[in-house]
């Protein structure tokens, strides 16, 4: 994705014009996600599709600038998704989506040779959310479930997530084994207003369940225990934009845990990335 990122400096003028400052940057939850593990050491590979725009070429070879093997399809028909990305003089951020070429991501689009035995598999909530592109993230999870792999899904949006419903996405996602959401997202899936609680429910249906608490830090539910491990956020010194942070998080939990790490190492590693990223306008680490 292409992100336009419209800070406003002052409140919204709403029918008028408002001051702010805008900025065009590398988008995507999955290619966020991919962007921030390479750049922190990780050795990762990106599947999606793009544009045949430039938007599309600039987006592939930011990928590659950061390490990402990137594996993307160009779309012949459809432009390169863009998100409008508007936060108001308060940090509060709303988006607009238009997925593009992202609509189209396809079963015939999985490279082979990606799913072997001891790699794990991420998902962008988006893309399985999205209609046009379920088929192929069913593929992969079915794939990848196949090559004896570890799934992590994330959930998105909670606005999104609640329009497919949580039984619908519960059933799609069967067979993942970590869930990472936030608290609205945790209340679309299971009614319940506390994050705690509804990590709780979700762990009856994925192992292991991080609820990502923003400056609050992230929890951790695994194996159907009573009590979650819990760490806080680390103090951030500049904050200018929350665009990203929660791939941030997941690129920085991820190694980590699959180092079989202590999970309050990996939380702690994930709110270390988040927090890097709110100091940046943008969903990408600079280059």
């Amino acid at each position: 994705m292409t992100d336009t990122v419209a800070h406003a400096t002052a409140p919204l003028a709403r029918g008028s014009d408002t001051p702010a400052t805008v900025t065009m940057h590398g988008g995507g939850s999955g290619a966020n996600v991919a962007a921030w593990l390479a750049v922190d050491g990780a050795e990762v590979a990106f599947v999606g599709r793009r544009g045949a725009d430039i938007a599309g070429r600039n987006r592939d070879m930011e990928l590659m600038g950061y390490g990402v093997d990137a594996r993307l399809v160009m779309d012949p028909d459809r432009a390169t998704g863009t998100c409008v990305v508007m936060i108001t003089h308060k940090g509060d951020h709303t988006m607009l989506s238009d997925p593009g070429a992202n609509a189209a991501l396809s079963p015939d689009d999985l490279p082979d040779d990606l799913f072997t035995p001891g790699s794990h598999l991420h998902v962008s909530g988006y893309t399985l959310l999205n209609i046009g592109s379920r088929s192929a993230v069913l593929a992969a999870i079915g794939r990848a479930q196949r090559a004896g792999m570890t799934i992590s899904v994330d959930g998105a949006s909670s606005a999104p997530l609640g329009r497919v419903g949580a039984e619908p996405f519960l059933q799609l996602t069967n067979g993942a084994t970590m869930l990472f959401v936030e608290p609205d997202q945790g209340k679309v899936l299971t009614g319940r207003d506390d994050p705690s609680q509804a990590a709780r429910v979700l762990n009856a249906w994925y192992p292991h369940v991080v609820m990502r608490l923003g400056f609050d830090g992230a929890m951790l539910y695994s194996g159907g225990r009573p009590e979650p491990i819990r760490v806080s956020a680390p103090p951030v010194e500049r904050f200018v934009d929350t665009t990203g942070a929660s791939d941030a998080f997941v690129a920085g939990f991820l190694p980590a845990w699959l180092d079989k790490k202590p999970a309050g190492e990996a939380l702690a590693s994930g709110c270390r990335l988040a927090a890097r990223a709110v100091a940046l306008v943008g969903a990408r680490p600079l280059l």
